[in-house]
């Protein structure tokens, strides 16, 4: 009996996605924000008062006690000490030598001047040795130098014969910029004549390297994440820390067109694999000073560069906080790009449906940026993660702002019928051709009771059938490289398709059926959504042909509620339905531009306006303007 009991537990669990969970991850309004800042605020100054009201209370009360005691006691001589006295009776001097006698520890002079260390101490890491030869035994050993050729060490001899070596990484800088910029400054002997006792390090960093951007390292640790970037690294002997210069100079990709989402109308630039890049893609489209970039390094093995982006002032800090908090909380040794860091910071690991945006063009990035969303860059991934989203998000384009409302409402709704059809139309014509033969018309059920005359197999057959090898036709064109992947999908699926019909082994109708679900499939925008709807639409199959249209019912039922109830970093995934907010005017059906004054109530922005209830001013303006072009034109002539 437990044993039934813990094996459907164990079903359910699975159904329902979700684990128990302590806390629940919610967004707050922005007004709890301000109130919660501002009790803050005043438990601190109360605090801050009710401390100096307590030690000017306990000073008089010290002060009090001091007088009373002063008042109420009589204070006694000292005695003299009675002298020691030798077996003549003459006393004792003390002939101790100075360096002997003890010493009062609240003596300064006792206080022992404290040993230098050898190397800067740091909590974030190794210490760093200040002798030039430890450094480089350290560093040699820390890189494995004896079979790792990759690092390169050059020894220099600066200023007035101080011994110094800079280090960093093949193949990962640009060499001209190390001997134009760090080797030759550092050589010139005139470049320290200025120098007048000076620290030497300081004078080196502020005087004579002359590359764009340099930074101090007092952490081995982070000196060595810093090279492995392809930064150089300087040492100068005596001094226990590191300058490390910019000089990335690695090949990379040059900015080209998406290769997934693309649109006909709109930029045509999409990310590459370089962060900085992709960070300057989105400052090109967001010149605002308060669009933020936080860096965090994660993975014991590969130290994978993450930047957090979001807009200052506007996106909430709680939800800012909360992506921080699960990036830095990973504990592992590889992360390689998005698509892994997904899988550690969703809410349900368990889900069909995504909870994140993956997209690949910085105009898309940058709209859901303005609208209070926070965004997650990858150092090696030409894609950008958006959180948090709802099902409405993961159906709309980068296109859809760009056209016109009218056309951008009718894409939505064609992409929405989309979903509908990659997902249970082969469900529902195995329903239908299986048990509801009289909910189909005579002419066409008797035409597809002839197509399905010579078939051997059963519906269900038919379908699997062909679902497997539409999905092999999509994978196989998917590996072949080169031209030969476009061109097999198209040649693969007739052949395939003409020879199993003349072979009676399925029937025409399956293959019209199959075609058009699969054109459903690829009309999804979103690649995450799209598989999902792959999978669930081999569940309502199978339901389909064992309990007919009861049970594509049910599985609508078990689907919605098992949607429903997903969660996007606080925001549930059918938010403005379920749960009912405030109306938008960008879900489903888009409105015009300048009828979306508001920006999503779920994200509970800090500035919810995104435009005033007129922006089009010109419409007030219009007899204005008319009158005065007539009274230029009248002056001119």
């Amino acid at each position: 009996m437990g044993q039934k009991k813990n094996m459907f537990a164990t079903a359910f669990k699975w159904l329902s996605y979700t684990e128990k969970q302590d806390t629940k991850f919610i967004i707050p309004e922005a007004d709890e924000i301000l109130e919660s800042r501002k009790a803050e605020e005043n438990s601190t100054d109360q605090v801050s008062a009710k401390s100096k009201a307590k030690d000017v209370q306990e000073s008089t009360s010290k002060k009090e006690y001091s007088i009373k005691q002063t008042r109420n006691h009589t204070f006694a001589k000292p005695h003299q000490a009675t002298p020691i006295k030798n077996k003549d009776g003459n006393s004792i001097e003390d002939k101790r030598d100075d360096k002997t006698k003890e010493k009062s520890p609240g003596d300064k002079n006792t206080c022992m001047p404290e040993k230098k260390q050898k190397g800067g101490n740091n909590d974030k890491g190794e210490s760093i040795p200040a002798d030039i030869e430890d450094n480089l035994d350290n560093l040699k050993r820390v890189f494995n130098s004896k079979d790792n050729k990759d690092v390169i060490y050059r020894r220099l001899s600066i200023a007035d014969g101080t011994n110094a070596f800079i280090f960093y990484v093949d193949g990962m800088v640009n060499k001209e910029v190390i001997n134009l910029s760090i080797l030759k400054p550092l050589l010139e002997r005139n470049k320290f004549g200025n120098l007048q006792g000076k620290n030497l390090f300081d004078y080196i960093f502020d005087c004579v390297i002359e590359t764009h951007q340099m930074n101090k390292a007092e952490s081995q640790e982070d000196a060595i994440i810093d090279i492995l970037s392809g930064n150089t690294g300087i040492f100068i002997d005596g001094y226990p820390s590191y300058i490390l210069c910019e000089t990335k100079g690695f090949e990379r990709r040059n900015v080209e067109k998406p290769l997934i989402e693309g649109v006909v109308k709109g930029p045509q630039e999409a990310f590459n694999e370089n962060l900085r890049t992709n960070i300057t893609l989105l400052r090109r489209i967001i010149k605002n000073r308060e669009l933020t970039t936080y860096f965090i390094n994660t993975g014991k093995r590969n130290n994978e560069k993450f930047a957090v982006i979001y807009i200052n002032k506007l996106a909430n800090p709680v939800l800012v906080n909360e992506v921080i908090r699960r990036i830095k909380s990973i504990d592992t040794d590889l992360i390689m790009g998005d698509g892994v860091l997904e899988q550690f910071i969703e809410d349900h690991p368990f889900s069909l449906f995504p909870t994140m945006i993956s997209t690949e063009r910085p105009d898309r990035t940058a709209a859901n940026l303005v609208e209070g969303k926070v965004v997650i860059l990858s150092e090696g991934v030409p894609f950008a993660l958006i959180v948090p989203v709802t099902i409405a998000d993961l159906l709309h384009t980068a296109e859809d702002s760009a056209l016109r409302w009218q056309y951008g409402t009718v894409l939505r709704l064609i992409r929405l019928f989309s979903f509908f059809v990659a997902t249970m139309l082969p469900g529902m014509y195995v329903a239908l051709t299986t048990f509801h033969g009289e909910m189909i018309p005579t002419d066409l059920l008797i035409a597809i009771a002839k197509a399905r005359e010579n078939v051997p197999f059963p519906t269900i057959a038919e379908v699997l059938l062909m679902e497997v090898s539409f999905e092999l036709i999509r994978e196989a064109g998917i590996r072949i490289p080169g031209i030969i992947g476009n061109t097999i999908g198209i040649i693969g699926a007739l052949i395939l398709g003409q020879a199993a019909v003349q072979a009676n082994l399925v029937s025409p109708v399956l293959i019209i059926i199959v075609a058009f679900t699969g054109l459903g499939n690829f009309a999804i925008p979103d690649f995450s959504l799209a598989f999902g709807a792959r999978i669930i639409r081999v569940f309502f199959i199978l339901l389909g042909a064992t309990l007919g249209f009861y049970g594509i019912s049910l599985g609508i039922l078990v689907s919605f509620a098992l949607t429903v109830s997903l969660n996007s970093f606080g925001v549930p995934l059918f938010s403005t339905i379920a749960p009912k907010t405030k109306r938008s005017f960008d879900y489903f059906i888009r409105w015009p531009m300048w009828k979306q004054e508001k920006r999503p109530d779920y994200l509970n922005p800090l500035d919810i306006t995104r435009q005033p209830k007129i922006s089009r001013k010109w419409i007030k303006s219009k007899s204005s303007s008319i009158k005065s072009l007539g009274k230029d034109d009248s002056d001119e002539q």
